[in-house]
């Protein structure tokens, strides 16, 4: 098992952590050109009157499922040396999955934004958003407090 990320040698992180900002740079304009971070595209999608939003899912499944399947047949690195470790979880109860689910989309539909669009959204100059940021963060924050006290 290799260094974590911070140990590694100053160069190499800078180069690991700007293909990181590429990439998420990359994220946003694809998410920003393909309307996914529209709140009318996101609108539609949750009241079902477009598959557009849909079939966008139904398109990362396809690349997801044999990219997984990639990862754990080669037992692939990340950029950082370590490798990745696809560990398998129990599907559990249900209803934990169910009430997680329905939290995130009551969120999503009032907000009209998931996680990934935020800075997207901040970038192509809807400073509103930053208040989203920072709702996503806090939310965050009470989840890593809570966490060693909710049942996993």
């Amino acid at each position: 098992m290799s260094a974590p990320l911070a140990s590694t040698p100053a160069g190499h992180r800078a180069r690991i952590l700007g293909g990181y900002l590429l990439l998420g740079v990359l994220f946003g304009l694809v998410l920003t050109k393909g309307e996914l971070v529209s709140w009318f595209r996101i609108e539609e999608a949750l009241r079902f009157k477009g598959p557009y939003l849909y079939e966008v899912f139904a398109s990362a499944l396809a690349v997801a499922i044999p990219g997984m399947a990639v990862l754990k047949r080669r037992r692939l690195s990340a950029l950082t040396g370590e490798p990745i470790v696809i560990l398998r979880e129990p599907f559990g109860r249900p209803v934990r999955y169910i009430a997680g689910g329905g939290l995130f989309g009551v969120g999503w539909g009032i907000l009209g934004v998931c996680p990934g669009p935020i800075f997207a959204l901040i970038g192509a100059g809807f400073g509103v958003m930053a208040a989203a940021l920072g709702g996503a963060m806090a939310g965050t924050w009470a989840y890593a407090r809570l966490q060693p006290r909710l049942p996993h």
